[in-house]
């Protein structure tokens, strides 16, 4: 049987992009020798009020953060799957057989992951990656998506933490 080539999958709307995706990007490489990550830019989170930067420039400022990292792709599906949500993505990724998808999230998004449109799903066609981030650990450990995942399709990864966030950064 052939092995499957492991991609991971960042989803997110990168208002804007930062240094925290960066770092998570090339741990999650690291640790599940991934052959390439794609940033799937969304016009719109769905849990999430809509960014006043234009898609346009955000997926600029991402590249610019990506830098030399040329196994980091920024794609935008939403034009051809006609959704912004996760489940979707995921879907049409694994048309291709011959990829198995590590979809990787801050430990922040964990918490209401639960409430993401098939879920349980979205967890049962792809490995979710978790990693800490600053202030998140103690609540998204006690999420209902951890306690019912955890060491299943599910990994959560400490690392060194890069103390930064968009919000934060929009903030400035």
């Amino acid at each position: 049987m052939n092995k499957k080539i492991k991609i991971g999958v960042l989803g997110g709307s990168f208002d804007p992009a930062h240094k925290g995706h960066l770092a998570i990007s090339k741990e999650a490489k690291k640790r599940f020798n991934l052959k390439k990550i794609i940033w799937a830019i969304t016009k719109k989170n769905p849990l999430k009020i809509e960014s006043k930067t234009s898609l346009l420039k955000r997926t600029q400022n991402c590249k610019k953060i990506i830098g030399l990292n040329s196994f980091i792709k920024v794609k935008f599906y939403e034009n051809v799957i006609k959704s912004n949500k996760t489940i979707d993505l995921i879907n049409h990724l694994k048309k291709n057989k011959d990829i198995e998808i590590y979809f990787l999230m801050g430990a922040d998004n964990l918490i209401n992951f639960h409430k993401w449109q098939k879920s349980e799903s979205i967890s049962k066609k792809c490995n979710i990656v978790v990693f800490d981030r600053h202030g998140y650990k103690k609540n998204s450990l006690k999420s209902k998506t951890f306690k019912k995942l955890n060491n299943k399709t599910l990994t959560f990864v400490e690392f060194k933490k890069v103390n930064i966030s968009s919000s934060q950064l929009r903030k400035i």
